[in-house]
């Protein structure tokens, strides 16, 4: 096809729409869903997981977070202009239109079902409330005073789903994994929140930052507490080894980074604060990593 011809240049126009709105530019989202299901699919693994579930999760979990950054859009197409953050995003833009956004939703969750063909009936059926959370969460922004919590639960899905598939059963380290991150998730997306506190407030959005108030870096501390306890906690269930200890200081530390610099509320810092949590994902990773060589 001519690069140059009409044709090449709307298809190209329309990729470039459909991949900001999946947030294809932006990978953190992603990242902060792959830490925890890479956590689980090691520790149900012993270290050793088989490629083809590896590869199903990592292009489900890419293709999933883009069809939630997709209806989260859609969901929000009436209030993103309003937001400073959001104001430049295609529906804001006027560059998509609603049935277009829909089937691309729809598009992006079959190519996510597709993973699931290798995997066993278990992990299929906890596929369903996995899919629900994804597509429901935007949608609760309208009346639940902590959507930050629900998407946590639709965050944390690829725990058990990731042992289901592994094991064949979820087995209690999996759901105390998955309650860690739940309490993670509220954290670093109420730090997320605080950066369009301001903006919500104006348009009536409900997040744990507006319903927090005053007190939103005191819960963001307590869920950053809870999770390192909870841990802390899987670490003894599981007999850890001692190289998986060794991230409970480093992640303390960097949860304390987090509480100096979310004080001064300033929104470019806490949105900068958001994106650090990244590396508390890879330092609990890494960790796993080497108890499970350790422990052989």
């Amino acid at each position: 096809m001519n690069p140059k011809s009409p044709l090449f240049l709307r298809l190209s126009d329309r990729l470039d729409v459909y991949l900001r709105l999946m947030r294809a530019d932006k990978p953190i989202g992603t990242l902060l869903l792959l830490w925890p299901t890479y956590w689980a699919l090691w520790l149900a693994s012993d270290g050793i997981p088989d490629w083809t579930v590896l590869a199903a999760f990592t292009i489900g979990t890419f293709l999933m977070r883009s069809a939630g950054c997709v209806i989260n859009d859609f969901a929000d197409r009436d209030f993103d202009g309003a937001v400073e953050r959001t104001k430049n995003r295609p529906f804001a833009q006027g560059q998509v239109g609603k049935k277009e956004a829909l089937l691309l939703t729809a598009f992006l969750c079959l190519l996510a079902a597709l993973c699931l063909i290798p995997l066993n009936h278990l992990t299929w059926l906890m596929s369903l409330p996995a899919l629900f959370l994804a597509l429901t969460y935007p949608f609760t922004k309208r009346f639940f005073p902590i959507p930050q919590l629900y998407l946590g639960l639709a965050f944390s899905f690829g725990i058990p789903m990731a042992f289901a598939a592994v094991a064949g059963n979820v087995p209690p380290q999996a759901w105390i994994l998955f309650a860690a991150n739940v309490l993670w998730t509220l954290a670093y997306d109420t730090v997320y929140a605080m950066a369009d506190k301001e903006d919500d407030l104006k348009i009536g959005i409900k997040t744990s930052a507006v319903t927090f108030g005053r007190y939103d870096i005191a819960a963001v501390m307590l869920c950053h507490g809870g999770f390192t306890l909870l841990m802390a906690v899987l670490g003894a269930v599981i007999g850890a080894a001692w190289a998986y200890w060794t991230a409970i200081p480093i992640v303390l530390l960097l949860q304390y980074r987090q509480y100096a610099a979310i004080k001064s509320r300033l929104r470019q810092i806490c949105f900068e604060t958001f994106l650090a949590n990244n590396r508390i994902g890879w330092v609990w990773f890494t960790a796993i990593f080497a108890h499970t060589f350790f422990a052989k």
